[in-house]
């Protein structure tokens, strides 16, 4: 669309149907996908590329330099996937020499304010809420829901399905299908209500249930915990994503805060 209010850099790659509206920035080297709409004073930055069907919101910025004193200058790019939402004044930074890209997936709502920092990777379907503020290299996966005002430290690795409650200071691992609250973030059961909205069956449920009560209400470490789930509990992709997550971690997963004495669900 051609809008004579806004700024669009003559390389820009704009495609059909994208509507632009007035005082938005687009500059060189930036691609966006069949109709998306970009809002009023939105700022896109070199290496964006912005899927199908995206809204983006007046104040956002797209694809600023990383905040990263390692960065120097090298070429690093923001993709964001099909039918995506960024809304008010939220900012996803460019990668730095680690990753190279800061990448969020497909249908994801990211709300005002969220900050998504250099080299993170998010998911599909993913929400992130109001003003989180998520720092460099962090992972988040499938279907994972941030409540708002969370802060997540760097270089943290949030699994699919994961329910974290608002206000949360995440600075450990949070492993797949579990809810995560208190201070410090703590395991608060699984994901029962959201992993049955999304299909899951009651068995597969229950599954995911015994394999978190072997991890977090026994009295083993996590290796005798996952030994234990890996000889007792049947080959599942849960079992199996489960245990990979959590003899992948690299900062440590997040601690039980759940009582001996107390079913999970």
């Amino acid at each position: 669309m051609n809008q004579p209010l806004a700024f669009v850099h003559a390389n820009a790659k704009i495609a059909k149907n994208v509507v632009i509206e007035p005082f938005t920035t687009i500059h060189s080297d930036v691609e966006i996908g069949e109709g998306t709409w970009i809002g009023s004073n939105v700022t896109i930055f070199p290496g964006a590329r912005i899927g199908k069907n995206c809204k983006i919101y007046p104040g956002a910025v797209i694809a600023a330099e990383p905040q990263d004193l390692k960065f120097a200058g090298e070429y690093t790019t923001v993709e964001i996937g099909d039918n995506t939402v960024i809304r008010e004044c939220a900012t996803i930074n460019r990668g730095t020499s680690d990753r190279l890209k800061t990448v969020v997936g497909s249908n994801c709502l990211i709300m005002a304010y969220v900050h998504v920092a250099h080299d993170c990777v998010i998911g599909n379907n993913v929400v992130i809420a109001n003003s989180v503020q998520i720092a460099g290299h962090v992972k988040i996966g499938d279907y994972s829901i941030i409540g708002g005002t969370s802060a997540i430290h760097q270089f943290v690795n949030i699994g699919s399905h994961v329910m974290v409650s608002g206000g949360s200071l995440i600075r450990k691992d949070v492993p797949s299908f579990v809810k995560a609250a208190r201070e410090p973030l703590s395991y608060a059961g699984i994901n029962s209500i959201g992993l049955r909205r999304r299909g899951y069956t009651t068995d597969t449920i229950a599954s995911i249930q015994e394999i978190y009560r072997i991890i977090y209400l026994s009295k083993l470490n996590n290796s005798e915990a996952l030994d234990k789930v890996e000889l007792e509990m049947p080959a599942t992709p849960e079992r199996d994503e489960i245990i990979n997550f959590i003899r992948n971690s690299e900062r440590g997963i997040i601690r039980s805060g759940v009582s001996k004495n107390v079913e999970i669900s």
